[in-house]
């Protein structure tokens, strides 16, 4: 039954995304990369700086990341994609959103770009995946930074209580996730965002793109995780940063420092002021911590810390 969902979700996703592709002036700037999982739109920066890799939280898409390119990219090497199955990345027939699938997608992605080590940036969801490669390919990652990333288990009871039950079912979830994409991203949005936030430029960008046939295959990712062990994700030993947005009205109940189950290592950060989204709602203090923590990592191999922070001047 998964594999015939996951078949039927890559089959609405392809025709609407090759028409994209085809036709939108946009798609000239991007790149399209073919991996095993599906073909993958990517922004790269490129160049020979440091390398930070991030994907966005659907219904996000790449758009949504500008502001946050402008403050990056003059200190590090910038790859954004969507995953596949979310904004203009369409899934492989035989993709089915589990852990080992999506880090191995990162992985061969990160391979076709000719990146040998990347700080993986990633939220929610796609911060599993990112725990997934740092735990497969330890010698990849230099770092993580997540945004409102849970443990797997909180993330499992989060989507007891937040995710519909239709969405949790294979086929109907993606046919429902593919037929409603539009009303569904507009009220996540409303839950997502604190109440005093404007969420009418999350909701234009994401509206525009799925008009224009982007994915937001929710259920997709949603049945994948839920697929998964509790105890998937322990044992991650990667030097990690988890940003958390107090505002998260979908996370009002789930414990910022529940990600501290799976890496115990990890350094907690709350934004107070944001909500599921503390990279786009705060991109300038966001930009400062990340960074700080690439410098942080060079530092460490370079030994000089002078060195390191003149390049970020």
């Amino acid at each position: 039954m998964s594999r015939l969902s996951t078949w039927i979700g890559a089959c609405m996703a392809a025709g609407p995304i090759k028409r994209y592709r085809q036709s939108n002036a946009l798609a000239a700037q991007m790149r399209w990369v073919q991996t095993s999982a599906g073909v993958v739109r990517v922004f790269d920066s490129g160049g020979d700086k440091p390398c930070v890799v991030m994907t966005p939280d659907g219904p996000n898409v790449i758009e949504h990341y500008q502001r946050l390119f402008e403050l990056l990219t003059p200190h590090v090497r910038v790859v954004c994609f969507d995953m596949p199955g979310f904004g203009f990345s369409a899934p492989s027939s035989g993709y089915d959103h589990s852990l080992d699938q999506g880090a191995a997608a990162i992985i061969e992605l990160l391979d076709r770009l000719n990146v040998p080590q990347a700080t993986l940036a990633m939220s929610c969801a796609n911060g599993f995946y990112a725990l997934r490669v740092a735990r497969l390919e330890p010698h990849r990652v230099t770092r993580l930074v997540l945004s409102q990333t849970p443990s797997m288990q909180a993330m499992h009871r989060w989507t007891d209580r937040v995710v519909p039950r239709l969405l949790k079912l294979p086929l109907l979830g993606q046919v429902v996730s593919r037929l409603f994409r539009q009303k569904m991203a507009a009220s996540w949005y409303r839950i997502a965002l604190p109440k005093s936030t404007d969420a009418t430029p999350f909701q234009q960008t994401s509206h525009q793109a799925l008009r224009c046939g982007a994915c937001f295959s929710l259920a997709g990712v949603v049945q994948g995780l839920l697929r998964e062990s509790v105890d998937a994700t322990l044992g991650t030993h990667a030097p990690c940063t988890v940003l958390w947005g107090a505002k998260d009205r979908s996370h009002s109940v789930t414990d910022p420092q529940a990600v501290l189950r799976d890496v115990p290592q990890a350094e907690v950060i709350v934004f107070d002021d944001c909500g599921h989204f503390p990279d786009l709602e705060n991109p300038q203090r966001f930009a400062q911590i990340l960074l700080a923590q690439v410098t942080r990592v060079l530092s460490v191999k370079l030994g000089s810390h002078n060195e390191v922070n003149s390049a970020f001047v």
